[in-house]
């Protein structure tokens, strides 16, 4: 009982440290340090966007991939040196793209103010940025703050990110891990309304759900149809199809409309179905435009504190890509 006790002040305490530290976040801590930061990344973002339209789902997905895992402090950007191996290099970050585009924004803004803005923020603002550059207006606020990590380890990706076959419970268990509810585990989802994915993500709805060769009764059948047109078995990685059928460059709530015609991509689109609570946010996103971009709006700054390093703990990388030498 002692023991139970212990952990479970353990987990209080860590939970305590989570939300200071998220507290600790502000919208102008840059301003007297670097105050032209947030122009530096609109600028090269806005530039980017034009010969890459995707980018904003390429870079919202990489801050999500690095905030589930060690909280939001840019692991997910560190290469391997010798070993262990580093986040990137797991299976499922494998296909995350858009560092070059970080290189790109440190360089510039360490020639502006040097030592002083952090990578971890950097991801936060280039997201935003990226998702927001066809509405000529950021679409939700971004708090500053964080501090790098030094520790990026690939075995630690799985049990930490949601899978293309997660059910519902897995779901909703793991963002509560987080700090994060059924709302924002509907609300976040909505992002798949941009990008694409290969069809090893979902190509075991196809052609072989429970084993016996047959497809995943959840999915309406003109859509499987359609998709095994477009992913022949096997899986190849070089196809890729749109999440969002029709809609993958448009960030908008076209997403929930494509749920409730059971034509989520993934067996983890579909489970938001199958929960009375993630069913009635689903619905009530589809209706109204206005009520999702708010809500993705909050989700989002909840999502950006995960597990944030503040004040002295972890660094501010010189190089996005390696820790700093200790000194």
């Amino acid at each position: 009982m002692k023991a139970a006790y212990t952990i479970f002040i353990l987990v209080v305490s860590l939970a305590l440290f989570d939300v200071s530290n998220a507290q600790k976040l502000n919208n102008n801590f840059y301003k007297r340090t670097c105050p032209r930061v947030e122009m530096i990344v609109k600028e090269i973002i806005q530039n980017r966007i034009r010969k890459n339209p995707s980018l904003g789902a390429k870079l919202i997905r990489m801050q999500f991939h690095d905030c589930f895992v060690r909280g939001c402090d840019a692991s997910v950007l560190l290469d391997t040196v010798n070993n262990p191996k580093a986040e990137k290099e797991a299976i499922p970050n494998q296909s995350l793209s858009g560092f070059d585009v970080i290189d790109e924004i440190k360089t510039a803004i360490e020639r502006a103010c040097p030592r002083v803005v952090s990578c971890a923020d950097i991801i936060a603002l280039a997201a935003r940025d990226a998702v927001s550059a066809h509405f000529k207006k950021p679409l939700w606020d971004v708090q500053l703050g964080r501090r790098d990590g030094r520790v990026s380890l690939a075995t630690e990706i799985n049990g930490n990110l949601p899978g293309p076959f997660s059910n519902i419970s897995s779901l909703i268990q793991l963002f509560n891990r987080k700090g994060l509810d059924v709302n924002d585990l509907v609300v976040l989802s909505g992002a798949h309304t941009i990008g694409d994915s290969h069809c090893a993500a979902f190509s075991r709805r196809l052609y072989n759900f429970t084993g016996k060769g047959d497809a995943d009764p959840s999915l309406d059948r003109t859509y499987a149809e359609t998709l095994r047109k477009q992913c022949p078995n096997p899986a190849s990685t070089a196809i890729t199809v749109e999440m969002d059928p029709g809609s993958s460059l448009s960030f908008d709530n076209h997403y929930y409309d494509i749920l409730l015609q059971k034509k989520g991509l993934f067996v983890s689109d579909a489970a938001l179905l199958t929960d009375r609570n993630s069913n009635r946010v689903v619905t009530r996103l589809q209706r109204s435009s206005s009520s999702f971009f708010s809500a993705f709006a909050k989700s989002m700054k909840k999502m950006a504190a995960i597990g944030v390093l503040t004040g002295r703990a972890g660094e501010i990388r010189q190089n996005c890509r390696v820790i700093n030498p200790l000194k």
